[in-house]
């Protein structure tokens, strides 16, 4: 009797789905995510490059207060990120539910 209970537990815990490999670096567990999910990496680089040119641009702000444009470089930054959370999830949509072939 027990072989049997031995061979039901193997045969429950083998449902063949893979795991993902606790191996994998972090660069390669990056790239994968990109692939995935291309607008993410989008938005963050977009979101570091407006933050960068408004410290750059923070000398010549002329008679502007700084907590001002510390407001517009946040609104800008937070703008370019949801726009391309928009934009990714529009493509996702749209590749599951329009380009996907139908049955």
């Amino acid at each position: 009797h027990e072989k049997k209970k031995i061979k039901a537990i193997t045969m429950s815990t083998d449902t063949g789905v893979s795991l993902p490999s606790y191996e994998e670096d972090q660069g390669s567990k990056l790239i994968r995510k990109a692939k995935e999910a291309p607008f993410v990496p989008v938005g963050i680089a977009g979101f570091a490059a407006i933050v960068a040119y408004g410290l750059y641009k923070l000398k010549s702000r002329g008679n502007t207060k700084m907590s001002i444009h510390l407001i517009h470089m946040r609104v800008a930054a937070q703008g370019f990120v949801v726009g391309a959370m928009t934009v990714g999830m529009g493509y996702s949509m749209y590749r599951e539910f329009w380009a996907k072939p139908k049955p």
